[in-house]
């Protein structure tokens, strides 16, 4: 079934010859763009969709679209996105872990490892999260390992700076 482009306005016209030829523009909305131009120049359907290598219900959308909306509906819309994996709750429970003192949670170890709160939040907290994300978190809350003693405790041994030096 064809569909007719409906009659521009001068506007329009301008905007999509602007838009169709443009450099700086997303490459969908060119390639939409020039999809109403075609049509606008008179070409039929499956001319467009061969000229553009596109298919001929895609061509058909973008007519519909614009016949129907204008030039606004020739621009994606926003999308959502992934969902969020874990509630702020729970990372704020990784945070908060890995700042804490094990032996006041229970643990039987006086520093934290990347393991160690792994198993801690999977087994006691029931937060499934893996290794490799509780790094990422505390690296994007400025954490970073070795270089903040204070989430992984003290020193277990006293003369571990003399050692070191030697």
């Amino acid at each position: 079934m064809a569909i007719k482009l409906r009659n521009l306005t001068d506007e329009e016209k301008a905007a999509i010859a602007k838009l169709a030829r443009s450099r700086t523009a997303a490459a969908r909305e060119v390639e939409r763009a020039r999809i109403i131009l075609l049509a606008s120049k008179g070409k039929r359907m499956p001319a467009i969709a061969q000229e553009l290598e596109l298919t001929e219900i895609t061509v058909r959308t973008w007519l519909k679209r614009f016949n129907n909306e204008g030039l606004d509906e020739l621009t994606d819309l926003p999308s959502s996105g992934r969902p969020a994996t874990y509630s702020a709750e729970q990372i704020a429970e990784v945070i908060a872990t890995a700042l804490s003192d094990p032996q006041q949670l229970g643990q039987p170890f006086a520093c934290w490892t990347l393991d160690r709160p792994e198993r801690y939040l999977n087994e006691e907290k029931k937060i499934e999260i893996k290794r490799s994300r509780i790094d990422e978190l505390l690296i994007a809350e400025g954490l970073r390992w070795r270089t903040q003693e204070t989430w992984f405790g003290e020193r277990v041994d006293p003369e571990f700076a003399k050692k070191g030096a030697h």
